[in-house]
């Protein structure tokens, strides 16, 4: 039986559609690729102060040896953590640190994170945003609009304050449709300062291996680390207390 030009074109634009879904996901099937190659090749073992403590001749020699490519090879790996989202991206740090010195890999994992955590927001607006806003309806509405008057304000003490994951923070903005230049700026200059306290932590492995000890991670954590990343997270906010402010002011006169 011939099928009516009309069913024939149905089907035709059912496929398309179809297949426009389908591209949605790619990336994100490609950063579930990589996870899965991370973990089957092993080489998130890699990404371990007992790795650092073994290889750290290895480290320092590469270094040494391919000052520029060293440098490109670092910071493309860490983006490729960070877009993959696994763990391991403080041992990077901590790595480069004791390899480059604080200054330096402060620059490089500031660089290779936004990136890397660019690339997973790009891949996550792109296949999930609309979806997530046609069954969240009105809700997601409301809380879309509250968050992307203040985002810059928000991001920035996300990031300043260790308070969720790296890649959680990343995945929420995109999914409130947060422009992508607020997203790159706030992320950029939020994890400068825990970076470089990183880094720097990095920069002193030196001793810590003549000790036989292993470097407190819990040092953001300190009073006299915690309390100005607070500060700084407060002053962020000062522009969205200031517009609530003024919002009740208007709606009062």
């Amino acid at each position: 039986m011939d099928k009516s030009p009309e069913t024939g074109e149905l089907g035709q634009n059912s496929g398309g559609v179809a297949l426009s879904r389908l591209k949605r996901y790619v990336p994100l099937a490609i950063v579930a690729m990589g996870i899965g190659a991370f973990v089957m090749t092993g080489a998130y073992q890699y990404l371990s102060f007992d790795a650092l403590a073994r290889h750290r001749a290895d480290l320092l020699g590469f270094a040494q040896n391919h000052g520029v490519v060293s440098v490109l090879a670092y910071i493309g790996v860490y983006i490729v953590v960070t877009a993959l989202s696994v763990p391991g991206g403080v041992w990077l740090t901590l790595a480069g640190g004791f390899v480059f010195g604080g200054w330096l890999t402060g620059f490089y994992v500031v660089l290779g994170a936004t990136v890397g955590g660019t690339l997973i927001f790009l891949a996550a607006r792109y296949a999930f945003a609309d979806l997530l806003r046609a069954r969240a309806g009105s809700n997601l509405a409301k809380m879309e609009d509250g968050f992307r008057k203040n985002a810059f304000s928000y991001l920035l003490v996300l990031r300043l304050v260790p308070l969720f994951p790296f890649w959680l923070v990343n995945l929420v903005p995109a999914l409130l449709d947060v422009k992508l230049r607020t997203y790159v700026v706030a992320t950029f200059l939020g994890i400068i300062p825990g970076t470089f306290v990183y880094a720097y932590v990095g920069a002193g492995l030196g001793a810590v291996f003549e000790q036989g000890s292993e470097p407190d991670l819990g040092i953001i954590f300190q009073p006299q680390v915690l309390l100005p990343l607070l500060g700084l997270a407060l002053l962020s906010l000062v522009p969205v207390v200031y517009e609530r402010i003024k919002a009740k002011r208007g709606n009062h006169g």
